[in-house]
């Protein structure tokens, strides 16, 4: 087959590394120019870079414009894509003869659309993973050609799961290439009662609210693992990212956002709406870092007890 790849960063990377390694000729790749986002600037290996290796054509677009003759002049069976950061309209995914197949790392229908990994993992889902579908008019809905999932251990940061998920898309693409071009490919249709959608992150997504639940909060900060921008709180108007935590062992009332006691090697800080029942248990904090760039231990951090951790200056 004739394959185009649209993708960026590492899963863009790995897709083309697949399609590359696979029998298949590629024919192009569309891929961003590179950006300053935050989230953008991680797992930013180069799709642009890889192709040029390979003496593969490139095409850097911030949006799918003025492409029909380039693509119309490859005469392509598949177009391949993974982490495209805009819309395709149809008469770009339907203009190979097999359509286009969209590589997404979710278990879809859940989880469609951006940041998938941190997420599933702020909300607690017992695994993730990467699915193959062929694309159609609405986001990441098209019918299932592949899906395959990872457990998320108790522990697990998004960083842990990135690494888990971005060595299924090798596999998953070049599987479902070949059972494309066999024609032994099953679709399977999404159940769109189950289906969820999310918005892209940005630094305000990172803001912890004390009023969430301890083990809300817990996740959140798993999510926000190094490299990404970590979840954040204001002590005496200093931001204050919380590289490290846990739930508490016991159960404190009072104020949400409260520094409220010592607990074996951290401090815990009241959480949780209904606090002031005094039935839930706090966020640990470990371990946390200021603007500076220096981390610090949470017991050295706070050495005196009181005082108020803020979702605001």
């Amino acid at each position: 087959m004739r394959v185009a790849l649209f993708g960026y960063q590492t899963w863009g990377h790995r897709t083309l590394q697949a399609l590359i390694e696979s029998e298949h000729e590629v024919a192009l790749v569309v891929t961003h120019p590179a950006s300053d986002h935050a989230y953008e600037k991680i797992w930013s290996d180069s799709v642009a870079e890889l192709a040029a290796a390979n003496g593969i054509p490139v095409l850097l677009r911030t949006r799918p414009d003025d492409l029909l003759d380039e693509l119309r002049a490859a005469d392509l069976d598949l177009i391949v894509a993974n982490n495209w950061r805009t819309w395709l309209p149809p008469e770009i995914f339907t203009l190979p003869r097999l359509g286009t197949l969209n590589v997404h790392d979710s278990l879809l229908p859940a989880y469609a659309g951006f940041s998938p990994l941190i997420w599933a993992l702020i909300n607690g889902e017992p695994e993730v993973g990467v699915t193959a579908h062929m694309m159609d008019d609405e986001l990441d809905a098209g019918d299932i050609v592949l899906q395959r999932s990872v457990a998320v251990g108790p522990r697990d940061t998004t960083t842990d799961l990135f690494h888990k998920t971005v060595d299924l898309i090798g596999p998953i693409v070049a599987e479902s290439l070949d059972l494309l071009a066999s024609g032994n490919a099953v679709l399977t249709k999404q159940d769109r009662s189950k289906a969820s959608f999310f918005h892209k992150r940005s630094l305000e997504d990172s803001r912890i609210d004390w009023t969430w639940p301890a083990e809300d909060i817990e996740r959140l900060v798993r999510a926000q693992s190094d490299p990404y921008p970590n979840a954040y709180t204001f002590h005496k108007g200093q931001r204050v990212r919380i590289t490290a935590a846990s739930v508490s062992e016991g159960r404190y009332g009072g104020t949400p956002g409260r520094i409220f006691i010592r607990e074996g090697k951290g401090i815990v800080i009241v959480a949780g709406t209904d606090a002031r029942r005094g039935d839930k248990r706090g966020l640990l904090i470990e371990r946390v870092r200021t603007d500076d760039g220096i981390e610090h231990d949470a017991t050295a951090f706070f050495p005196a007890m009181g005082g108020y951790l803020k979702s605001h200056q």
